[in-house]
Formats: structure tokens, C-alpha cells, sequence
């Protein structure tokens, strides 16, 4: 029997850490949020679910889970059919600067979200001085925002799903005289679904866990999940938050699960 090469069990014992790395800390929210004290010690005296009771009793969670949902789904119902248009557009038109346009359009990534977060918020004190009407601490004011965080994700998914894409069925449709729109409908668009759906995925995950650029650009009555979390933290410390935390991190997975049963991420990310 031959020896396994060294070269191979070290890149897998090099995986392995990696993953290791990756998933001890969210493994360790999860365990944390069934502990039965309410400060942290190991080994623990006892498991219980009541931290997940006291977090579902809580108004403020529920407030926040509900805010975070309905801005999730408004950015993303905005920010990727918005997107997906600045893609095709700056891989299909002849437009001039489309090095610039791209690093425009991507440079909302490249922004630390807390200084994104502050420049809004002065734009929106002086845009309510110029329009006489209240911005900053609304639901819109809040959902403009977090458009500037779907619109880069979609761009660059939808970019990388054009540039693998065969324009030849679509040019076959167009000869047997189908309308560009009909094109598009019934060709370009599914051939871009799985783009679309890891868009739309991504865009409602970076949305629904901001905390950086909504801090400064919540109000009264609509604070986000994760605001929430933040101003609990301020007053208490116990496994309520890693409950609260668990409930994210099972609700991201199954997203992505879901996904990936149908479109398959590893092809598009």
C-alpha cells in the first residue's frame, strides 16, 4: 500500500484549520445561547432554552427583526433590478468610461460602513434643508440607504454571470425574428437567473445584518435587528443576544441552503 503524499495531507490539514477557523465562533454562539447561567463559564452547569424565550418576549427583537425584514426585502426588490440594468449596460452598450462607471458603481464595497454611514446622514440634513421634508430616521431615508448596498452586489454577480454567457442562443432567437424585448424575456433572463438569485441572496444578507451604515440613519420606532442587539448589549450581558444571534445564523443558512438547491452558488460565487 503506498503512503499518502505529504503535500496533500498537509494542503487538507491546512483546509481543515481553516474551516475549523471559520465555523468555532459560530458554533460557539450556538452553544453559548443554551447555557443555563447568564455569565458565561465553562464547563456550564446546565443547558436550557429560556434565553430563546426571553429574546422572543422582548419588543424591541421583535420591532427590529420585523424592520430588518421589510428594509431587506424593499432594498433588494430595488437594488437588483436596478443592478442587473447597470450590468448589462456596461457590458453590453458601447458606453465611454466603463472602467470608471464599474469602479463607481463597485465603490460602495470599498466604503468602511461607518464613514458610508456618516455621509449619508449629513447629506440627508442637508437634502431635508433643501426639500423641507424629514429624511433622516425614515423608513425611506433607511431603504435609500441600503440600496447603495444591493446595487454593488448585483453588479458584480450579474457581471460575472455575463461574461460566461453564450450570446448565440440569443442571437439564434433574434434571427428567427424574435423582438429584443422578447429576447431578453425569454433568453438573456434565464440564462442570468442564477446570477440574479445570488444577487438577490447576498443583497437581502448584507442588508438584513447591517449595523454599521444604519446606527447613524435609524429613529425612533425603527430600529433594526442588529441596532437592537447593540443597545441591549449596552445594559445586560447574557446568552439572550447569542439566542437572537443563533435565530440569524439559522435563518441566513437556510436561505442559502435554499438557494443553492436550485441555482447552485458555487457556480456564480
Amino acid at each position: 500500500m503506498s503512503l499518502p503524499d505529504p503535500r496533500r495531507l498537509l494542503f487538507l490539514s491546512a483546509v481543515a484549520l481553516a474551516f475549523v477557523l471559520m465555523l468555532a465562533p459560530v458554533v460557539m454562539v450556538m452553544v453559548i445561547s443554551v447555557f443555563r447561567q447568564e455569565i458565561v463559564s465553562f464547563p456550564p452547569p446546565g443547558f436550557t432554552l429560556d434565553w430563546y424565550v426571553n429574546a422572543w418576549a422582548r419588543q424591541e427583537f421583535a420591532r427590529g427583526f420585523m424592520t430588518s425584514l421589510q428594509v431587506a426585502l424593499l432594498a433588494t426588490l430595488i437594488g437588483v433590478p436596478c443592478g442587473t440594468a447597470a450590468a448589462l449596460a456596461l457590458h453590453r452598450s458601447g458606453i465611454r468610461g466603463k472602467g470608471a462607471w464599474n469602479t463607481l458603481l463597485l465603490g460602495p464595497l470599498a466604503v468602511p460602513g461607518v464613514v458610508a454611514g456618516t455621509a449619508l446622514y449629513m447629506f440627508y440634513l442637508r437634502a431635508e434643508f433643501w426639500i423641507d421634508q424629514d429624511i433622516t430616521a425614515t423608513l425611506q431615508g433607511l431603504v435609500a440607504a441600503h440600496v447603495l448596498l444591493t446595487i454593488p452586489w448585483t453588479v458584480r454577480l450579474v457581471s460575472a454571470s455575463l461574461q460566461g454567457l453564450d450570446r448565440q442562443a440569443e442571437e439564434a432567437a433574434a434571427n428567427l425574428g424574435a423582438r429584443p424585448f422578447t429576447v431578453f424575456r425569454r433568453v438573456t433572463l434565464p440564462m442570468l437567473r442564477p446570477g440574479i438569485v445570488a444577487a438577490a441572496l447576498f443583497s437581502f444578507i448584507q442588508s438584513f445584518e447591517n449595523l454599521e451604515l444604519t446606527l447613524l440613519l435609524v429613529g425612533p420606532g425603527r430600529t433594526t435587528l442588529p441596532v437592537a442587539m447593540l443597545s441591549y448589549l449596552e445594559f445586560r450581558i447574557d446568552p439572550t443576544l447569542a439566542a437572537v444571534a443563533t435565530v440569524q445564523i439559522l435563518l441566513v443558512g437556510g436561505l442559502m441552503l435554499l438557494t443553492d438547491r436550485f441555482v447552485k452558488l458555487s457556480r456564480i460565487v
